[in-house]
């Protein structure tokens, strides 16, 4: 079909049919779309349900290679149609794949009405291949849907231990780290654990009040940065670590009371482990100024034990700068940070938009739009409780 890309040392694309998922797709679909190499939280069980439970169509997939792909819809309001999202999808493995399976899919969606499709896989933008294949089939550069375009990864492998990953992170973290562990001990929140491990301290109550902490955390940061932190991504968060695709990292003050000052939080997914949350009190940033520092080696050292391909630290880039942070620009802090512990930065492809009824899209945004502002100004009128 058109779109297909051919490569030199690239596999043959896999053949261009995809049909809807059955309940044995449904079986072992973490497994194969989250788990294998190249996939990400994004195609799982977990998330669909989330979406679904907040109004979105979730649409899952199979192809005849044996790949999975999940895809959410919102639906345009009276008029039909809708905007799909293949979320950090298809499978990455193999790029030039990922453009077979997604040209099997849009074709798919817009057979039943969609007008738009985006897809975001976390793919390189060095890989030519892959841009061009996606320029192939239609595809051109959008907006990010996800906060970060680029990430920092610290690349690992087996001959990696944690002794050349400690000697590999920078002199002045190194103290931080060593410094916190005197004053921070570190709870493992981990439902696939059965031990909390060397480092780690096992949780003395449910995970639901440390991921609300956190949630607490985020929260305030986002008020201090001008970025908001939706109330039902607390409800992402259980639901993801009910699956076990999330570990929660809390760093907590030594003793039997001690007071909670940072956290992170880690998607476990396509054999690595890749920082989703990260937040401290500000209130405790002079008296332990590394707790940030400890978590993310203790990432780092689950990372390794686990035989992860690498430990990804997120992104640092911000909407209206993208690229990599120089000094002077408000991320470039964090990104020295991440720097530190050995992380290259990795600029991805981005977010890719294919239109497929440009009038129709525009009409249904238009109605997606109006149908809001009712629902906000019936919000305003309605009277306060009590």
């Amino acid at each position: 079909m058109s779109g297909r890309v051919a490569a030199a040392s690239r596999p043959t694309p896999a053949p261009a049919t995809v049909r809807p998922a059955t309940d044995v797709d449904l079986a072992t679909w973490d497994a194969v779309a989250v788990q294998a190499p190249g996939g990400h939280v994004f195609q799982s069980l977990a998330w669909g349900r989330w979406r679904a439970a907040h109004g979105r169509d979730v649409r899952r997939f199979a192809h005849a290679d044996g790949a999975r792909t999940s895809v959410i819809v919102r639906r345009w309001p009276a008029i039909g149609g809708g905007s799909a999202y293949v979320a950090r999808g298809p499978n990455t493995a193999e790029p030039i794949l990922a453009v077979t399976r997604l040209a099997a899919v849009v074709d798919r969606l817009a057979r039943d009405g969609v007008d738009v499709v985006t897809a975001d896989p976390e793919v390189p933008a060095t890989d030519e291949a892959y841009r061009a294949g996606l320029a192939g089939i239609g595809f051109r550069p959008t907006a990010e849907l996800q906060p970060s375009r680029d990430r920092m990864r610290v690349p690992l492998g087996p001959t990696v231990d944690e002794p050349a990953a400690f000697g590999a992170v920078a002199r002045s973290t190194r103290q931080r780290i060593r410094s916190a562990e005197r004053e921070l001990v570190v709870v493992r929140h981990d439902p696939l654990a059965a031990e909390p491990g060397e480092g780690f301290v096992a949780p003395a109550e449910p995970v639901e009040p440390a991921l609300a902490r956190m949630m607490a955390l985020l929260a305030s940061a986002g008020e201090r940065l001008g970025f908001p932190v939706p109330p039902a991504e607390l409800e992402w968060c259980r639901l993801a670590y009910e699956d076990g695709l999330l570990v929660l990292l809390e760093a907590r003050e030594v003793g039997t009371a001690g007071e909670p000052v940072a956290a992170l939080g880690l998607y476990r997914h396509g054999g690595r482990l890749s920082t989703a949350y990260s937040a401290d009190r500000l209130d405790r940033r002079r008296t332990h100024p590394g707790s940030l520092h400890l978590l993310r080696w203790r990432a780092l050292q689950l990372a390794i034990r686990a035989g992860a391909s690498e430990l990804d630290l997120g992104g640092v880039d911000v909407a209206g700068s993208r690229g990599e942070p120089r000094p002077g620009d408000p991320t470039y802090g964090l990104y020295e940070h991440k720097r530190s512990f050995g992380a290259e930065w990795v600029t991805q492809a981005g977010a890719q938009e294919r239109v497929l009824r440009g009038w129709h899209r525009d009409l249904g945004r238009a109605a997606a739009r109006l149908t809001e502002l009712g629902s906000w100004r019936i919000a305003r009128r309605r009277p306060a409780a009590g």
